[in-house]
C-alpha cells in the first residue's frame, strides 16, 4: 500500500496520490490519463489533477487497485 510518508512532490493536492514506489508501468495513465501523468526526467507517474467527477473517482480507484507495486495511495 502507498505510504503518505512517501509522497511524490509533484502530485496535485487532494485525496490521490503517488508515492515513491512508482515503477513508471505506465497502467495508471492508461487507465485515468486525465487524472495521471508522467515526470519525464525522473520516470514516473504522479496525479497531475484530483478526481472531480464519479467517473473519475472510479477510474483513478481503478488504477489505485491495478497498480503493481501499490504506489497509488487515497486518504480517505
Amino acid at each position: 500500500m502507498a505510504d503518505l510518508k512517501d509522497k511524490l512532490p509533484d502530485n496535485t493536492p487532494g485525496n490521490f496520490f503517488v508515492d515513491n514506489q512508482c515503477i513508471d508501468c505506465d497502467v495508471c495513465r492508461d487507465t485515468s490519463p486525465v487524472n495521471f501523468t508522467r515526470n519525464d526526467e525522473n520516470g514516473y507517474s504522479f496525479v497531475h489533477k484530483q478526481p472531480q467527477t464519479p467517473e473519475e473517482i472510479d477510474l483513478c480507484e481503478e488504477a489505485l487497485n491495478a497498480c503493481p507495486v501499490e504506489a497509488i495511495g487515497e486518504i480517505v
